[in-house]
This record gives C-alpha cells, sequence and structure tokens, in this order.
C-alpha cells in the first residue's frame, strides 16, 4: 500500500507539472480537469527504460524548462500581453528585477530572485525523484515489453492530439486528453527559429529606405520648433473604459479649451502600438524609425542598421535635435544611433526633490525645466520628452501646482512621502486601477497646461500614447494609443489630408494607423511636393 502511494505522489507530481496554465484566465481550479497525455508516456518510459542513459535527468530538466516557460508566460501576459520569448526577453528579466527593486526594495528583490532560483532547483529535485519513483518499477521482461508498446501508443496519441491542434491535420473531434504542454514546447521552438528568420528579414528591410538620401526634407517646418512628447502607459483605454473615461475625457475636453485659447488648432487620431504594458522603447523607436519595432532584437537590429529616424532627418534639415529622458538612469549608449546631439537623463536634469518610487521625478518639473536646460540656438528644436509619473506603480502621484513653484523639486517631498507603498497597492487591483486613472489624469493635465503656455512661442506638438496599460489594468488587450498634433493653424492644416478629428479626443471610429507609418506620413505632410518629387524620382 504504501509503494502505491508514493507512485500515485510522484504521477501527482508530474500531472501537476503538466497541467500548469501559463496564461491568467486559465489559471483556475478547472485546469485539473485536463488529463495530459504526455503523463502515461513519461510513467511507461520510465518503468520501460528505468535510470538508464540518464534518460530522468533529462526528463526532469525538461519539465522544469516546460515550467519555466509556463510561468514566464504568465508574466508576461500579465505586463504585457503575449507570451514569453527567450530569444527576445531574456533581457527583460534584469529590467523586472530593478523595477521589482524600486517598488518593494532591493533587499526584497533579491530575496525573490534567490527564491525564484531554490524554487526552480527544488522543483528539479522533485520532479527528478518523481521520476526515480517510477523507473524503480519491478516488472518481468515480458510486462517490460508491454510497457515498451504503451510508450509508442500513447506517444501516437499525443503526436495525433498535438497535430490536430496545432492544424497539421484535422480529426472531426479532437483527441481524448490533451498534450498541450508538447504544444506549447513545440510551438515556442518554431517560434525562435521563425524570429532568427525574421531579424534576417528586418535587417533587409532595414536598408530599405526612400528617405535614405533625399534632400530639403521637412522643409515646410523651416524654422518651426517641434516636441515629441510620450505620456506613458497612455491608451485607448483612456477612451473605452468606463473606469478611466469620465476623468481623461473630461480633461482633454478642457484642455482643448484652453489650448484653442492659446491660438493653436489640435488635430488627433490613432496608432497602434508594438508593444502593450511596458516597454516603451519599443514604441519609440517603431515611432521614430518607421519600422516595426515590436521586441527588442528588432529594436536593437534597427538601431545597428543606420536606418535613418526622423531625429536623424530632422538634423539633417537643420534642427536641433535633444532627448529629455527622465527615466533613464543608467548608460544609454544607444541613444548615439538614434539622431540625438543631446541626451538629458535622469542626472542631468537638477531636480532636488525626493523621487517617487520608481518614477525620478515628477513630469511637471520636466516639462517646466527642459527649455533652460538644453540652452540656446540659433536652430529650430526637434525634441523628444519621455513622461513618467503615469508609469507603473503609479503610487503616489503629485498634485499639480502653481508653475512659479516648481523650483528645483523640493516643493514635492511631502508628496512623495504619500502612501500607499508599491507593495501594499498591489495587493488590491481596484486600488491599482484608481491610481492608474489618477497617475494618467495628472500627466495630461500637466502635459496640456505646458502646451498651452507655449502660445507666443507657437511650436509643433505631438502627444502620443506610448502603449496601453497591462490587460487587467486597461480592461482590454487592444494596443491602440491616442496621438495629438498640437500647433499654429496654418501648420496643423497640413495633415487635413489625414482625415484626423479636430480636437484631443478622436473619434472612436476613426481608423487606426500602425506606427510605423508615422515617420514617413509626417514627412510627406511637412515637405513640399517638389522635394517628393526629387525623392520619387
Amino acid at each position: 500500500m504504501r509503494k502505491l502511494i508514493v507512485l500515485a505522489a510522484a504521477a501527482g507530481v508530474l500531472f501537476a507539472i503538466l497541467v500548469l496554465p501559463n496564461h491568467p484566465g486559465t489559471m483556475k481550479w478547472s485546469a485539473l480537469n485536463r488529463f495530459p497525455i504526455e503523463l502515461p508516456v513519461i510513467l511507461l518510459a520510465m518503468i520501460a527504460i528505468g535510470r538508464r542513459w540518464g534518460v530522468p535527468l533529462f526528463l526532469a530538466a525538461v519539465l522544469v524548462t516546460a515550467t519555466f516557460l509556463k510561468l514566464a508566460d504568465y508574466g508576461m501576459f500579465t505586463a504585457y500581453n503575449r507570451t514569453f520569448n527567450p530569444i527576445l526577453d531574456a533581457f527583460l528579466i534584469e529590467s523586472g528585477i530593478g523595477l521589482l527593486g524600486d517598488s518593494i526594495g532591493k533587499p526584497l528583490a533579491y530575496l525573490s530572485v534567490a527564491g525564484t532560483i531554490l524554487f526552480l532547483t527544488f522543483l528539479y529535485v522533485i520532479i527528478l525523484k518523481s521520476l526515480h519513483v517510477w523507473a524503480g518499477v519491478q516488472l518481468t521482461k515480458s510486462l517490460r515489453s508491454f510497457a515498451v508498446v504503451g510508450v509508442i501508443a500513447c506517444g501516437g496519441w499525443a503526436v495525433a492530439d498535438a497535430g490536430h491542434h496545432l492544424g497539421y491535420w484535422k480529426f472531426e473531434k479532437s483527441p481524448p486528453g490533451t498534450a498541450w504542454t508538447s504544444r506549447l514546447a513545440y510551438k515556442r521552438a518554431l517560434e525562435m527559429k521563425a524570429t532568427a528568420a525574421d531579424l534576417v528579414q528586418f535587417n533587409l528591410d532595414a536598408q530599405k529606405d526612400i528617405y535614405a538620401s533625399a534632400d530639403n526634407l521637412l522643409d515646410r517646418l523651416r524654422g518651426q520648433d517641434v516636441i515629441l512628447i510620450y505620456i506613458e502607459s497612455y491608451g485607448r483605454a483612456s477612451f473605452d473604459n468606463t473606469l478611466y473615461a469620465p476623468t481623461h475625457v473630461g480633461t482633454l475636453s478642457d484642455a482643448s479649451d484652453a489650448i484653442a485659447g492659446a491660438g493653436f488648432a489640435t488635430k488627433s487620431g490613432w496608432l497602434e502600438s508594438p508593444t502593450a504594458g511596458g516597454q516603451s522603447w519599443l514604441a519609440h523607436g517603431t515611432l521614430s524609425s518607421g519600422l516595426w519595432t515590436s521586441d527588442n532584437g528588432r529594436y536593437n537590429a534597427m538601431l545597428a542598421s543606420g536606418h535613418k529616424s526622423l531625429f536623424h532627418i530632422a538634423q539633417e534639415a537643420g534642427f536641433r535635435t535633444a532627448a529629455i529622458m527622465p527615466a533613464i538612469t543608467v548608460s544609454w549608449p544607444e541613444s548615439s544611433m538614434m539622431g540625438f546631439e543631446q541626451v538629458l537623463p535622469a542626472a542631468d536634469i537638477p531636480y532636488k526633490g525626493d523621487s517617487f518610487n520608481w518614477v525620478t521625478m515628477p513630469d511637471q518639473f520636466t516639462l517646466a525645466t527642459y527649455s533652460d536646460l538644453i540652452g540656446d540656438d540659433p536652430r529650430a528644436d526637434f525634441i523628444q520628452i519621455a513622461l513618467i509619473t503615469s508609469h507603473a506603480p503609479w503610487v503616489p502621484i503629485p498634485d499639480v501646482i502653481s508653475w512659479d513653484d516648481v523650483g528645483d523639486g523640493t516643493i514635492f517631498n511631502e508628496m512623495a512621502a504619500r502612501g500607499p507603498t508599491p507593495r501594499e497597492l498591489w495587493k488590491d487591483r481596484d486600488a491599482v486601477r484608481e491610481a492608474y486613472r489618477k497617475a494618467v489624469d495628472y500627466s495630461l493635465q500637466v502635459t496640456f497646461e505646458h502646451i498651452a503656455r507655449l502660445g507666443d512661442s507657437a511650436p509643433l506638438v505631438i502627444v502620443v500614447g506610448d502603449h496601453q496599460a497591462a490587460g487587467f489594468v486597461a480592461g482590454s488587450d487592444n494596443r491602440d494609443v491616442p496621438v495629438h498634433m498640437i500647433g499654429p493653424p496654418d501648420v496643423i492644416s497640413m495633415i487635413d489630408r489625414w482625415g484626423w478629428t479636430d480636437g484631443l479626443i478622436p473619434d472612436p471610429g476613426l481608423a487606426v494607423r500602425r506606427m510605423d507609418t508615422f515617420r514617413n506620413d509626417f514627412i510627406a505632410a511637412f515637405t513640399t511636393p517638389v522635394a517628393l518629387a526629387e525623392v520619387r524620382e
């Protein structure tokens, strides 16, 4: 009886590993209702082969790897609404540890990492012991032969199920049971192969650029300052989700009136971001390069390709280019390949106040000080500002204060000390959504107040969301983000053919353009037909 209990327990461990879901939506007790076809294959293989040729060691490693992939998928679906790609996403582990350290403290973050490693090690040992239990089953030679036949039969059953669900063949009904863990591993292998091929094709596409050797681009903007402002985690949820729309649309409506009063015209549309939940640099790279940098592999390939970004084009057109990046707290060598003459990371922005957890400084401080920091230049400006107050963990949230009181930033210290802590906030998803609502609204308020204050200098301002928030916050997997063009009426009239909506609230039925189309559309809109004709010849 004791031996049967041990065998059942060992089989139960393997069962739990095989049925473990990889998506938040399927992480339910109902997952236990699935029968993994791989289970009899593994158990019968252990009976037939025993511990020969290191098979248990290999199988344990495979099962731990599959478990890691499932857990990584779970985290990626939660944060970015997509699966984990080992080739492209390994670097996110380091970034995630850094964000975790800023949220709960470095000691706890390091303990979490150590705990994860210990968990996977412990899991490997448990799986190996479970395999050894079944490998130790003593049977006669003829019965072991039956086990071999069982392995072949169940293996065929698993292949039939996998092929059916992967579309290699179709049965009238799905075979009983599921080999979905095997399908997951197989699909991930195919994805990695496709990723490698995709990067090769991407490099070829990056070399094709109709504007690569063109002259006189952006000549319709000669002498016109251009400011590109990214609002972190500002997506379509601000318009579609009833948790946020009343607040954010109301703020935008008020801002529209203030901006019109400052003499600006405004048009708004929709762009599809290449990312969701995070990895803002993918959106930045896509918009400025005109290439779909939907993952870190493509992003790095874009940087290495020599493909001209919008900032390279602007620099050649006689603009002074700069990037104000309060989220950059470490070395950023790739900025030298993006067309920026001047880069101001957090360390070069003279904020003397306390940080807001991960957020180094409030958006209002960034907007109040950047023009003094980049200094005077006889050339017109073409600059990028990446705001960060609306970046997770969305706590604490500063108040909007008088612009004359911003000073060196120490006025924000009391606000930076407010609770709750990120660790406390993130225990309650409703509280997280409420904090997100307030954080985005703060960023919208200070951004458009700042733009209204620029009325006398009359720049062309592009305000765009980089991506939607994580799915559980946004309430959908939609990747649309709003984009607003604000400037003198004669300048804004140059994009009339885009069909965008007047004001700051884009029509929900307006066609959505992919973010990689913006670069070429922008160049075409602000370059005279004569110069464009030379490009096309």
